[in-house]
């Protein structure tokens, strides 16, 4: 078994060790052929049976199969010292082929105007990264269908949403999913929870308030502020511009530009939705807008509304917390390692309940691959141990001219150099502007790497 599939199975708990040492086995298999089928992974028909009866067993759910990356979650948690921001967001896996067992329906707006209708399951994560960008794991996953909640779009017809409870709406998975990764890792003051417009719930506010932990979101709801009788714009607009910060963006067409947003930040009284002042009482929060002037081209200005119960007490404040904001789009990447680089939605398994078990362990693999991605930028003079094994910096060091299988790592070469080679296995030309290698190309040498080094051992045996 490899050595960081040992790391993520630790904390499992299965009811019978083979089902354990399966989920071992799968995962090795898969993170070596990244994007392959099951049968592709597994190799030959008893093992790919196997699968098929891991991912069918009424003893096996995403909470059996996360629940040792959860914990290995927490202890790199543990060992990461200050703050550490917790992402949570939602992508849909959809499915274009016959409706699966107890799979849900997707709209989607092809073109204009034209919507169709595929399956599918939604996946709401929360993956736990560092100020610098390093994805520790995920704390908490929850996986559903439509189903569940059918009807309640039609129900906004009639009654005004923010008068509906929220656990009669999908919404509530944002506070599940906090309360659960807050509780997980153990440490609450040090977490901050990080979310789109679609986290601007005033639940969910009140929800890190008594798990006592912290929060950060993008705003798109104009609330009631102070005494009831403004809104958080209106006092917004009265507040000084207190500096000025540059960010790079890049357009529709993938230009990069710096852009510069001038700064305004408050504390001030936030009122909880009309129809809910009886349940909730008014938070003191902070309010940070970074605003661009004028009309940029091939983009929309940016226009960052942020909310959140930390202090704000200076520029410098305000500019950490738009970089904690920013990194949210690393979560995005994340769900995009696991359906391009996994190739989740290519899955062909008949019920809902395997294809959450198969999503989940493509939830292990696919944090593999964007950590090594993300720890080699962040700590690129780790020793190369911390991310890959003996015999992978072996190979990779024969390739580039080494003497002996046996040969140890030549002085100087740091898990950045290693993971740069893998990169080049993947197609990264490694030339002296470009960017370090992505998840694209990591995936690929990944794959490569397994192919040439079971040639080796081939050739080792005699087998060549």
């Amino acid at each position: 078994m490899d050595v960081w599939v040992e790391g993520e199975l630790d904390g499992c708990d299965f009811p019978d060790q083979r089902l354990k040492d399966r989920l071992g086995k799968l995962l090795g298999d898969l993170g070596r052929r990244i994007g392959g089928t099951i049968p592709a992974a597994c190799q030959d028909w008893a093992a790919t049976k196997a699968a098929y009866r891991f991912f069918s067993n009424p003893r096996v759910d995403e909470a059996a199969i996360l629940a040792g990356h959860f914990a290995a979650t927490t202890a790199r948690f543990a060992a990461t010292p200050g703050t550490v921001l917790v992402l949570h967001d939602t992508t849909e896996f959809s499915f274009t082929r016959d409706t699966p067992e107890g799979v849900g329906r997707l709209s989607f707006v092809k073109g204009r105007h034209v919507t169709h209708t595929v399956c599918g399951v939604l996946l709401h994560s929360s993956l736990v990264v560092t100020t610098a960008g390093v994805p520790l794991g995920l704390a908490a996953v929850k996986f559903w269908t439509r189903q569940k909640f059918k009807g309640t779009n039609a129900l906004k017809r009639s009654v005004n949403p923010t008068r509906v409870p929220i656990e009669q709406k999908e919404s509530v998975r944002w506070l599940d999913n906090l309360k659960q990764a807050t509780t997980r890792l153990g440490n609450p003051a040090r977490c901050v929870h990080v979310g789109d417009r679609e986290s601007d719930i005033f639940e969910l506010f009140c929800a890190a308030g008594e798990a006592e932990t912290h929060f950060l979101v993008r705003t798109c709801v104009d609330r009631l502020a102070g005494q009831g009788k403004t809104t958080v714009a209106k006092k917004m607009a009265r507040e000084p511009i207190r500096g000025s910060h540059e960010v790079e963006v890049r357009d529709d067409h993938g230009r990069v530009s710096t852009a510069r947003v001038y700064l305004r930040f408050c504390r001030m009284t936030i009122h909880p939705p009309v129809g809910k002042q009886k349940r909730y009482a008014p938070l003191s929060l902070t309010v940070i807008h970074a605003h661009e002037r004028g009309a940029p081209a091939g983009r929309e200005p940016i226009r960052w509304d942020l909310l959140t119960d930390l202090p704000v007490e200076d520029l410098a404040a305000a500019v950490e917390k738009l970089g904690w904001y920013a990194l949210r789009w690393k979560l995005e990447t994340y769900h995009k390692v696991l359906k391009s680089g996994c190739q989740a939605e290519q899955a062909r398994l008949r019920t809902a309940e395997r294809l959450s078990n198969l999503l989940a362990v493509l939830c292990v693999v696919g944090w593999r691959v964007f950590w090594l991605t993300m720890v080699s930028r962040a700590s690129p003079g780790a020793p190369p141990e911390t991310v890959l094994t003996r015999p992978e910096i072996e190979v990779l060091d024969r390739m580039a001219g080494g003497t002996t299988a046996a040969a140890a790592a030549p002085a100087g070469r740091t898990a950045g150099h290693y993971v740069e080679q893998i990169a080049k296995l993947g197609g990264y030309l490694a030339r002296a502007k470009d960017p370090p290698p992505g998840n694209l190309v990591l995936w690929r040498g990944l794959t490569w790497l397994t192919d040439i080094l079971l040639g080796f051992q081939l050739t080792n045996r005699g087998c060549g």
